[in-house]
């Protein structure tokens, strides 16, 4: 029995996307469209050094233009800051004199510990405070 070229694609294809799914290597994904393309360019009718060209033009193509846009997604920090990233920055109310070694805030309607950034200042009862930082339980402010 003689199978076409396209079939043998095909399977290759397919052997790549299973591969794909097993180890989550994208690039298994991208070399799978090549060989999607070669199966089409010999289901036209191309000879065999057009179908290993498509393929590799294709599989390389894919590699260098989608590799850099998906690791440029992947380093960027999240649009939404959540858990103690979301209260730097944040304004706060003094509610027991805060220094150097401590002191009470209200923070996002809680009762935080809080310490001043600088230990020399002292911000006093009702005073509204910058978060810097949070370390622990304890708002660094300023």
């Amino acid at each position: 029995m003689n199978i076409d070229t396209w079939v043998w694609w095909l399977v290759g294809a397919a052997a790549l996307g299973i591969g794909l799914v097993i180890t989550t290597l994208p690039e298994l994904g991208m070399l799978a469209v090549g060989a999607l393309a070669a199966a089409a360019v010999s289901g036209l009718g191309g000879d065999a050094v057009i179908q290993v060209v498509v393929f590799a033009v294709v599989s390389v193509a894919l590699i260098a233009v989608v590799r850099p846009i998906a690791a440029r997604h992947r380093s960027q920090n999240p649009e939404l800051a959540t858990g103690i990233e979301a209260l730097k920055g944040k304004r706060a109310t003094v509610l027991e004199r805060v220094d150097g070694s401590g002191g009470r805030v209200k923070l996002a309607g809680e009762v935080w510990s809080a310490r001043a950034l600088d230990s020399e200042l002292i911000y006093e009862v009702g005073q509204e405070v910058d978060i810097v930082d949070i370390e622990g339980a304890t708002a660094v402010v300023m």
